[in-house]
């Protein structure tokens, strides 16, 4: 499990409500009406905007960044220049006997081990990470949206809940507690947009640039094992990609057969 994700979002929602308990009645804050408003305005425009299936992709995806941890940069550059080492002692052919859970790394192992030129590498090989980057952009734009859509519809429930309470503004004992019903709907929808899918959609793109960097190794990498480089050399190119302070020194991983 991520601990950073999992500990922003657990704190962040437990000292706001922290807050409410301490400010008076928690009944206060909750009221049904609001919530179809917010919650059911926020889906519904999300579907109206975006195919189901994304929409769908997105929370797994959501899921995904809370449950595990991140890849470590250090641990591809480790993979990497085991690969290398092992097509320099068993020749090239050695890396498609390989089980290689990750899928990019297996499609450039078997490229190498077909003996692929290195123009068809790198288009392959290419194309497979802007492919990646597209699906991961329209997950995170779903969330992005979704921050808009909330205290858009926040605001469409507190006009609603004025509407309501000037139509009874005769009756001055209701004004201050039907306020307090139209300004719930601006605080669901802010809450949600600031609490939830902003900071989700921040997360799934730090997500994202990170994997890029994993899969720009391998891409890297692969092309520097396509080349029959030295080991060495390998480390250094493929470490660049790590800031000075987080690098690991060299050192081998041993790969299943």
């Amino acid at each position: 499990m991520d601990f950073a994700s999992f500990s922003g979002i657990i704190s962040g929602i437990a000292l706001i409500f922290a807050a409410m308990f301490m400010g008076g009645d928690m009944g206060n804050f909750f009221n049904v009406p609001s919530i179809m408003i917010v919650f059911g305005g926020t889906i519904a425009a999300t579907l109206l905007t975006f195919q189901i299936d994304d929409v769908m992709s997105a929370w797994k995806a959501a899921a995904i960044v809370f449950r595990e941890e991140k890849e470590d940069p250090n641990s591809m550059v480790s993979t990497m220049v085991e690969l290398c080492t092992l097509s320099r002692r068993q020749g090239i052919v050695a890396l498609s006997k390989l089980e290689i859970e990750q899928d990019f790394l297996r499609k450039a192992c078997n490229l190498i081990a077909d003996g692929s030129k290195e123009d068809m590498m790198r288009d392959t090989l290419t194309i497979e990470i802007e492919s990646m980057k597209q699906r991961h952009f329209i997950i995170q734009d779903i969330f992005k949206k979704m921050a808009t859509y909330s205290p858009a519809f926040g605001m469409i429930g507190t006009l609603i809940g004025l509407i309501q309470m000037l139509t009874k503004l005769s009756n001055p004992e209701t004004v201050g507690p039907n306020m307090a019903v139209a300004l719930l709907t601006t605080f669901y929808g802010m809450l949600l947009a600031t609490m939830i899918f902003n900071p989700i959609a921040g997360k799934l793109r730090a997500r994202t640039m990170l994997e890029v960097i994993n899969l720009e190794i391998i891409f890297e990498g692969a092309i520097s094992i396509l080349a029959d480089n030295n080991p060495l050399l390998v480390y250094e190119k493929l470490s660049s990609y790590i800031p000075a302070k987080l690098r690991k020194p060299m050192q081998k991983k041993v790969m299943k057969r």
